[in-house]
């Protein structure tokens, strides 16, 4: 079996796609945020309104969305041992088995849209906006995990080229039908304001759907025609799913809050936060590149029991990564304000914005190790741990420091100290785990 291959060439091969695939979703909801912010008469309450649905969205699909690392891992793993042909009947199950959760999810959520949201706080013209732009954009959620699944897939046979190639078609797609259906193409198409950003959304997430179909289909030999028995591997599939649900519900917990909290304050804060936690979304996204890398490359050793190079791999991507997120913080602090800019132009809202957003950049470092390490774990299938530490960084960390910071007045300064404590609890949780586990493993 040929040794598998982690030099600077490879792992560049693998993050670079990895990084343009996995901004697909935030520049999504950048896209609609930042377009709805700028809506003529109203745009401080559109773009809170996407700000909350997108938190909301963005915490199912994460939630759900995890069996991407699952299928990935199981893949990768069984790539590396030598035994991808005793995996035929696993791909179209663990598709099946993604898109089935995903509707029941959708329809236990789409009849309580009013009280979700107002238990997030929204109200009056935020709370109208928030109700018509999740109606329609809701229903591309199982198109997104189906589009998840698929990239777990290609993943796991070390493949982000084509992953890749479906999320910049579709970010495309939706920032040109954001643009057409929010302010309206004249003598064409009226201007749907909100709603309009909505249905880019939707209509994208579709056209990623319909291309992940073909290329799975035309790419691999894999099959999505659903047979039975189960395969063994699905028992393992729904373990790490459930590990990593309940790792998400912490995950996200932690994003709702934060959203909840702001919107508890006022209008412009939850505005100001909006931009603020898009923008680190993005960066999240953009450091998951070498992540992913480590992810599939890593998964691959294990199955060798290659402990030697995965930590040779480990220090790399480790070392890229903190290289990305360094370059990320200095062209944050050359465009501070511009980057605001983009998303609202109410002064109220940019002057508020502007007080905390050098703490998203204090976050970068932090979530540079914490992501990296973070899908290396995925990788090697530590899902259990992965819950520990997101159960543990929030209600141990991020929970507490909110609770205090609400009693103080600390207002949105104090919600993104949170966030850096929140950020910081899982980078130390993961580097103490490698160096206590596949370290010693590496050295014998």
């Amino acid at each position: 079996m040929a040794v598998t291959d982690i030099s600077f060439k490879r792992i560049q091969q693998l993050a670079i796609p990895a990084i343009i695939a996995g901004i697909a979703e935030p520049v999504l909801s950048s896209t609609d945020a930042a377009i709805v912010g700028n809506i003529e008469g109203y745009g401080t309450e559109a773009l809170a309104a996407v700000g909350i649905v997108g938190s909301f969205l963005s915490a199912l699909i994460w939630i759900l969305g995890q069996t991407r690392s699952a299928i990935a891992a199981i893949i990768s793993q069984n790539l590396g041992a030598g035994k991808i042909d005793s995996l035929k009947s696993f791909p179209a199950q663990a598709v099946y088995f993604n898109v089935g959760l995903s509707i029941i999810v959708l329809i236990t959520t789409y009849f309580f849209v009013e009280e979700i949201f107002t238990l997030l706080n929204a109200k009056g013209i935020i709370l109208d906006l928030s109700i018509d732009y999740y109606d329609i954009r809701v229903w591309g959620f199982p198109l997104t995990l189906f589009t998840f699944a698929v990239f777990g897939i290609f993943r796991g046979l070390q493949n982000t080229f084509w992953p890749m190639i479906i999320a910049a078609i579709g970010a495309g797609v939706n920032i040109g039908l954001d643009f057409m259906f929010v302010y309206g193409l004249e003598g064409y198409i009226d201007a749907m304001g909100v709603v309009g950003a909505a249905w880019a959304s939707l209509i994208a997430q579709a056209i990623m759907a319909i291309l992940s179909l073909i290329l799975v289909l035309k790419k691999t030999s894999i099959s999505l025609r659903l047979t039975f028995p189960l395969h063994p591997e699905i028992n393992r599939l729904v373990t790490m799913s459930a590990n990593l649900f309940l790792r998400s519900v912490a995950l996200n917990v932690a994003l709702i809050l934060s959203t909840r909290g702001a919107a508890g304050i006022s209008t412009e804060v939850v505005a100001a936060h909006t931009i603020a936690l898009n923008i680190w979304l993005f960066t999240a996204f953009f450091l998951d590149g070498y992540g992913a890398a480590g992810n599939i490359l890593g998964g691959k050793l294990l199955g060798e029991r290659n402990f030697t190079a995965l930590w040779l791999l480990t220090k790399r991507v480790v070392k890229y990564n903190s290289i990305v997120a360094t370059l990320l913080v200095i062209i944050g602090f050359i465009f501070y304000e511009k980057i605001g800019w983009i998303y609202n132009k109410n002064p109220e809202v940019l002057s508020i914005y502007s007080s905390v957003f050098f703490m998203v950049l204090i976050c970068l470092p932090f979530s540079a190790i914490a992501f990296t390490l973070d899908s290396i774990f995925k990788g090697l299938g530590e899902m259990g741990y992965l819950r520990n530490v997101l159960l543990a960084s929030t209600f141990l960390g991020f929970v507490p420091v909110l609770i205090v910071s609400h009693y103080m007045g600390w207002g949105l300064w104090g919600i993104w100290l949170s966030i850096i404590v929140w950020i910081a609890w899982r980078a130390a949780a993961l580097v103490i785990k490698y160096y206590r586990k596949y370290l010693p493993l590496a050295r014998e």
